[in-house]
């Protein structure tokens, strides 16, 4: 049996991206790629280590437009590709994660829908990450990620 979870603890983002399932996946498994659009409009990703396997870890630094540096952990839970990873978030090493993310993939025609969901503990936390404009950085990130993959595949 599985239990819903509230949707008062979730945001979640999606877009169809325009490239195959593969190579959308694959772009969420190496740095050289992810640091290339992961992230709203303006920021840069400087990934300082990444072990893209299940408890393997992803350490980088969100480089902000207005010069603010923002540490960032992801820890893999699941993976199965090409459809879904799903991780815990965190900012500074040693604390407990921010939120619980899972992003799917499913291929729709040549193209691939992509749904970022995060799950945080309570609404508050939620609604505190909605003030900072969660919903929009990630529809900007899912952005980024079609511009890389299709100017790419050019």
């Amino acid at each position: 049996m599985t239990m819903a979870i509230d949707p008062a603890r979730i945001i979640e983002v999606d877009r169809l991206v325009s490239a195959p399932i593969d190579l959308v996946f694959q772009m969420f498994t190496d740095p050289h790629h992810i640091d290339q659009w992961w992230g709203p409009n303006g920021f840069r990703n400087e990934t300082h280590e990444m072990d893209f396997s299940v408890g393997g870890l992803w350490r980088y630094t969100m480089h902000g437009p207005d010069g603010k540096d923002w540490p960032n952990w992801i820890r893999y839970q699941d993976i199965t590709p090409p459809t879904r990873i799903a991780y815990e978030h965190g900012g500074e090493m040693g604390e407990p994660a921010h939120f619980h993310g899972v992003i799917t993939l499913q291929p729709d025609g040549g193209k691939t829908r992509v749904t970022i969901t995060l799950i945080f503990p309570t609404p508050e936390a939620r609604n505190a990450t909605l003030k900072f404009g969660a919903v929009e950085g990630g529809h900007q990130t899912l952005a980024r990620l079609d511009g890389y993959i299709t100017g790419r595949m050019a």
